[in-house]
């Protein structure tokens, strides 16, 4: 069992495709709390912890299968003349979706919702506690139960043929909603894996990114699945959202480029929120006409009332710029029934 001790919430199969040139066991990362770079620090201790997963080892068995076989897809990816198949165009969009789901950072989200709405509940909060290991199975449990959600996005490659690398991160998976943040007619509505207008992000090598897009709201122009990137600000664009998503550290190949990171965190760093979510409380105003109406207030008032609800409201956090590749659809739609559940 002890060799299974240390369980990865990113794979080192994954963070191999940006390892130090020339080797398959170090990686350059940015520590952006302490701002601090190291060079060719171990993969096998990054993005880890002890019993991740649990001590059965059921789940960390159950992920291997899958990090081979994304190990085969890579390969094959990165030959030249590679064309983007159906299969593998589903098999990145299960990938993107088991790794948004289960790192630590998704696991820590959980916690802190749970935690902050039970600080509402007052006496009751221990109910609402989790522990990490039960909220890492509880991610993984709604990777199942949620693996078809995101099947009607489109999938295409970035290639980048800039001079500027792809970096990645301890939370690499990400989700964004460029229609979302900018239109005025979602202000204060979340977004999630359902929503209309998501963008999916997921850099693959240091020269490739997955990215899966809502086809009804934007229009992405590829060749074989294939979308050639030379200019060197799109890329940053699209690595703001690694600065933007990750919990702790940045990865990159480049052993030089400390400089650069650093002046990318300076950049965008004011745009990562402190929290990833709001936690809305509202109280039973009155009754009329067979309808309850509630009333939103501070969670400090929230004293004892006979009825109240909660509302989990998520925040995302807004880039600099977008890259030009992602194009607004013409006569593009989104719909929705005015309900809680948004566009």
């Amino acid at each position: 069992m002890a060799t299974n001790k240390n369980q990865h919430y990113v794979p080192q199969c994954y963070l191999r495709q940006f390892s130090v040139e020339g080797s398959r066991s170090a990686i350059n990362l940015l520590n952006i709390d302490r701002k601090k770079f190291i060079e060719c620090a171990s993969i096998k201790s990054q993005c880890s912890k002890s019993y991740f997963y649990g001590e059965d080892l059921r789940l960390e068995k159950a992920l291997q299968p899958i990090e081979g076989e994304y190990s085969s897809v890579i390969k094959l990816i990165s030959k030249q003349g590679y064309r983007l198949t159906d299969y593998h165009r589903n098999f990145l969009r299960r990938f993107w979706l088991l790794q948004n789901m289960r790192t630590e950072a998704a696991s820590i989200r959980s916690i802190q919702m749970t935690d902050e709405m039970g600080e509402v509940v007052g006496a009751d909060a221990r109910q609402y506690r989790l522990e990490l290991k039960e909220a890492v199975q509880q991610s993984m449990e709604m990777f199942i139960e949620k693996i078809n959600i995101i099947d009607d996005l489109k999938i295409c490659l970035i290639k980048n043929k800039s001079e500027v690398d792809f970096i990645t991160s301890d939370d690499p998976a990400v989700l964004t909603n460029r229609w979302h943040i900018q239109n005025k007619h979602s202000k204060g509505i979340s977004f999630g894996l359902g929503s209309a207008g998501n963008i999916t992000l997921l850099p693959l090598t240091p020269r490739i990114l997955c990215l899966g897009y809502d086809g009804d709201v934007y229009s992405i122009s590829h060749k074989k699945g294939w979308v050639d990137v030379r200019n060197k600000k799109d890329i940053q664009s699209f690595n703001e959202h690694q600065f933007l998503n990750c919990r702790a550290n940045i990865f990159a190949r480049d052993v030089n480029s400390q400089d650069s990171l650093l002046a990318s965190l300076a950049d965008i760093e004011s745009n990562r929120p402190e929290s990833r979510h709001k936690i809305h409380y509202a109280i039973l105003d009155r009754n009329e006409n067979g309808f309850k109406r509630y009333k939103v207030i501070d969670r400090n008032e929230a004293d004892d009332h006979k009825e109240a609800i909660m509302h989990c409201q998520m925040i995302s956090a807004q880039p600099n710029s977008w890259s030009k590749q992602i194009h607004w659809r013409n006569k593009g739609v989104v719909y929705t029934n005015g309900s809680g559940v948004g566009y």
